[in-house]
């Protein structure tokens, strides 16, 4: 077996493969180069590794490494891709891991590529022919885009972990929920024609105005119906993003688009708002009869929820040295959670880098990270 090189180079040749997720085509890549580099580090530390296409993507692969036998256990996830990054606003190189101000900067060091150096770092020097339950590493593919990775993988792996950690850039604070993500598309279609005769069309842009005037309702109803205080906005949140429609003063709009987010809570099903959404909007729909088409933008997110009070959420929290807490943005958790496992969110650094030009981790994340992560394989797998 090949050493394992040490925890900066694992991040440099992580961060040095990029494994871009894109909505459009020209942004999205491949993941097998990241892949590639954990296949042999996994393997080399004597993990079985099993390499799965995922079919719907471009080329991308998840990766499974399992070390030990038996039932239970404990698996480690995280997403290998990262999100297109600001051309011109970065001061560095993105693909180039950079020191500086007890930072290291680059695209993926926080979310969430170098998770995995991290848990290489602490898996190398732990006991793992001792393990009496089995330890799995997995690592996904498209979760900044449709989450097809973690969704194929929960649709076929035959693994039961008792426990699941997803290691998410959350500062270190085990999560046990967050909301979910829908973000729909609105296209009105009318009649264009020459403004001076507003009878011979049907201006898009009117039919809009009603369309969002529904909407606002379903946002107050959501607002007044769905609730949990656990969230600092307690209530599903809907938001207009986009909104685009017509050409020119004198022309009757013909065309108008919406594209609309909405964060529901745990308890609520990305069908069930989906649903609301064509039931607001019904009595629009007969009134103009074919104009109105709604459309998903791209794949959503479930919302998940774990329990405050299990014993894994009580451990872990006691063991990261602070409370579990819930939060707003989405993460693959409820599909990893298919497995039947107590799933929680942790992970170094914070999600304030994730998305951001400069993206960073804070080197005083570095060994908490993987002292952390020694205990709860210990716990997990090897107590």
């Amino acid at each position: 077996m090949s050493p394992l090189p040490d925890l900066k180079t694992l991040f440099i040749q992580l961060i040095g493969a990029p494994s871009i997720s894109g909505l459009e085509t020209h942004d999205d890549m491949s993941n097998h180069a990241v892949i590639e580099l954990l296949q042999n580090w996994f393997s080399d530390l004597g993990f079985h590794c099993e390499v799965d296409l995922v079919k719907d993507t471009n080329g991308k692969h998840n990766l499974l490494a399992k070390i030990g036998s038996g039932t239970g256990g404990l698996l480690l996830a995280g997403h290998t891709d990262t999100v297109p990054f600001d051309d011109g606003r970065w001061s560095q190189d993105p693909f180039t891991l950079t020191e500086k101000d007890n930072k290291w900067y680059g695209l993926g060091t926080c979310d969430m590529k170098g998770f995995f150096a991290l848990v290489l770092e602490a898996v190398k020097d732990l006991p793992l022919t001792e393990l009496k339950r089995p330890l799995y590493i997995f690592a996904s593919a498209d979760e900044e885009t449709t989450m097809n990775g973690a969704k194929a993988f929960a649709e076929s792996t035959s693994i039961a972990p008792d426990y699941a950690i997803i290691g998410e850039p959350t500062s270190l604070k085990p999560v046990y929920m967050h909301k979910g993500h829908l973000a729909q598309g609105i296209r009105v279609i009318g009649r264009s024609g020459h403004s001076s005769d507003p009878a011979r069309g049907l201006n898009a842009i009117e039919v809009m105005h009603q369309v969002i005037g529904q909407l606002l309702k379903l946002k107050q109803h959501l607002a007044d119906n769905y609730r949990e205080d656990a969230f600092t906005v307690p209530y599903p949140t809907m938001n207009f993003g986009h909104v685009h429609g017509g050409d020119a003063a004198n022309r009757i709009c013909g065309c108008c688009d919406l594209h609309l987010d909405i964060r529901p809570l745990p308890g609520l099903p990305l069908s069930d708002l989906e649903l609301m959404v064509i039931n607001y909007l019904a009595d629009i729909s007969a009134k103009y009869p074919g104009a109105i088409n709604i459309s998903t933008l791209y794949p959503g997110a479930e919302p998940f929820a774990g329990k405050a009070d299990n014993p894994w959420t009580q451990l872990v929290a006691e063991l990261a040295g602070c409370e579990a807490e819930v939060v707003n943005y989405s993460t693959e958790a409820p599909y990893i959670n298919k497995l039947g496992c107590q799933t929680l969110v942790l992970g170094p650094g914070s999600i304030n880098q994730a998305h951001q030009p400069d993206e960073f981790i804070a080197t005083a994340f570095l060994s908490p990270t993987v002292e952390l992560l020694k205990k709860l394989v210990h716990h997990a797998c090897i107590k």
